[in-house]
């Protein structure tokens, strides 16, 4: 029986926590107590906007239901599948004029997206490759094998301006020549699925919800350098994307794809996966290369480079998820599709990960030569309950912050480094007028020090240092001398430090330094007033704070909860060590 009606349903993570999973099982459950057979059920891909999941799709009627609850499954077939009448109150309501709208062609957060590496996401189910074939899906590997030399694909790459995904920006199609002019007897395609930064989920997103555009990809990328032998490289925090990954080899071996003389030539390639240990360091293409050869995950100093000398040594090609997810595309389309979006210097599109202090949180793909302002007001819907923009950061602990001065800056790797910033892999976190920009550079401090796998010192003891620094003005102890060894240390960090995590670790510090001078200077002069305070939950009136107090602004009777007289306290932080029971909180 043909199907009159198919559910699409966010299987994505954030999603899946949400229950996205007991919703499909309930509309599974309940078309069958109905006796409806004519409706298909599918767990489906991330649609990107992850603030209004678990999100059920309605096709062909193309009804966009949001934050759906699994109580809510019984409704929708009643009222929607049996009687054609859509659930109102599940429509997503438009911020800007309150009306309710039932296509997600409409909202302002899809309006200006162009998907190419989301393409397939929230339309196909990731464990079923048939869904993928359906989707144009391996056509690009069998033209390759079957109608172009490798150097034809070399030729097309280069000509569609594809630049690395995952922060270097590097031509891809130059990269690709590099390893197949390299001699070896045997090449290595990996896959950096080692997604790190805080705040960013596009490799994730995308191996969720076709993990079989980066397997074809890998498959075209071995034929055009004489690989033979494809390794995923993924963190083990990503146990949904390992299954799906997982399947989705084990159909195309199934179907022929991977494995030996793949579509009758004489062409054969294999995938395998090793996963990571969730170290940051080794989303540098020298220290996951280490880690794969289950050695510790340490870069080292290029030449050579990987596509000459990697993976055991041999010609090895390393690229990210997002990366790839655009190969299968540009070779079925055409390098000149591909050139008409984007910039001169910057083409296609690029994934990013919109989170923070803004109203539409999701997964967004866009042009290149979006600006900043499209992506935070049109897309990102603003900043939640009318405050004031005040930054966002783009790069990750890698990135620098671009202030409201700045947001017509276009999104292509030139300009956001000319704005002291970084493309990164895409994280995107966007900050009001509440944020502290000296805790935020803090923040980042604190996970690259820890991140830091310690084998240059600059990296190694200049994070700590840097670190420390910060603590000093946040907590009232640093002054004007504090800010100047600061701003020396980072720029001598950069300088000195092996790898690129040690290089950019003092970006965050630099940017918002210049951006946000007045902030640091009102720590270094201790003008920001900050006090302790004591939670009387807790608070056993034990007296051990008053006492210790050197400026006696702690009262309480005996036995019962104490308070602190915010203009008094000095932040010395000494009632914090004296309490037994924990009780007094930090500023």
């Amino acid at each position: 029986m043909k199907n009159r009606i198919q559910l699409l349903i966010c299987g994505g993570t954030g999603c899946t926590s949400a229950l996205s999973k007991e919703i499909r099982d309930r509309f599974v459950r309940e078309l069958e107590e109905k006796e409806i057979h004519d409706c298909q059920v599918t767990l489906v891909g991330c649609f990107g906007f992850c603030g209004e999941g678990p999100i059920v799709k309605v096709q062909p009627d193309n009804v966009f239901y949001v934050k759906v609850k699994p109580e809510d499954t019984e409704e929708i077939i009643e009222s929607h599948i049996l009687k054609g009448k859509i659930v109102e109150r599940l429509l997503y309501t438009d911020p800007r004029n309150g009306n309710r709208i039932r296509n997600h062609h409409d909202m302002a957060f899809y309006e200006k997206q162009h998907r190419i590496a989301l393409r397939r996401c929230g339309l196909i189910d990731p464990e079923n490759i048939r869904e993928y074939i359906a989707y144009d899906g391996y056509e690009a590997l069998a033209r390759v094998l079957t109608e172009m030399t490798p150097d034809d694909v070399i030729a097309e790459m280069k000509e569609s301006g594809l630049r690395g995904r995952g922060g270097g920006g590097f031509p891809t199609g130059l990269k690709w020549e590099f390893a197949k002019r390299s001699q070896g007897d045997q090449k290595y395609v990996i896959c950096n699925a080692d997604e790190g930064d805080p705040g960013a989920f596009m490799d994730r997103s995308i191996l969720e919800g076709d993990p079989h555009a980066v397997i074809e990809a890998m498959a075209i990328c071995g034929y055009t350098i004489g690989a033979d032998t494809g390794i995923v490289y993924i963190r083990a925090e990503y146990p949904l994307a390992i299954h799906r990954l997982e399947v989705a080899i084990a159909q195309a071996r199934e179907f022929g794809v991977l494995g030996h003389n793949i579509f009758g030539t004489d062409f054969s390639f294999d995938i395998r996966i090793k996963l990571g240990a969730g170290a940051f360091v080794c989303g540098e293409e020298t220290a996951l290369i280490h880690s794969v050869e289950g050695a510790r995950g340490e870069p080292t100093r290029k030449p050579p480079f990987p596509a000459e000398a990697g993976y055991n040594g041999k010609p090895t090609i390393v690229n990210n998820v997002e990366t790839l997810a655009n190969v299968g595309q540009i070779l079925l389309r055409g390098s000149d599709w591909f050139t008409t979006m984007g910039t001169e210097k910057s083409k296609g599109t690029k994934v990013f990960a919109l989170a923070g202090k803004i109203n539409n949180v999701g997964l967004v793909e866009v042009p290149m030569g979006t600006t900043l302002r499209e992506m935070i007001y049109d897309i990102g819907g603003g900043i939640p309950d009318g405050k004031r923009f005040k930054a966002v950061q783009i790069g990750g602990p890698s990135g620098g912050v671009i202030t409201e001065k700045d947001l017509s800056t276009p999104i292509d790797y030139e300009s956001l480094k000319a704005s002291g910033s970084m493309m990164g892999s895409g994280g995107m976190i966007v900050m009001d007028e509440d944020n502290d920009m000296v805790e935020i550079a803090k923040f980042y401090l604190e996970f690259t020090q820890d991140e830091s796998c310690g084998k240059c010192s600059p990296c190694r003891i200049g994070t700590k240092r840097v670190h420390e620094m910060l603590e000093e003005l946040t907590e009232l102890k640093g002054n004007e001398e504090t800010l100047e060894k600061l701003d020396l240390l980072c720029r001598n960090i950069k300088q000195t430090a092996l790898c690129g995590l040690g290089q950019t670790a003092p970006n965050p510090v630099l940017s918002t330094m210049q951006y946000f001078g007045d902030e640091y200077k009102h720590y270094a002069q201790r003008l920001i007033k900050k006090a302790y305070s004591i939670n009387p939950e807790r608070c056993i009136g034990c007296t051990k704070c008053a006492r210790s107090c050197p400026v006696n602004c702690i009262s309480g009777e005996l036995r019962k909860p104490h308070s602190i007289d915010e203009d008094k306290c000095i932040a010395c932080g000494t009632c914090f060590t004296a309490c037994p029971v924990h009780a007094v909180v930090k500023p």
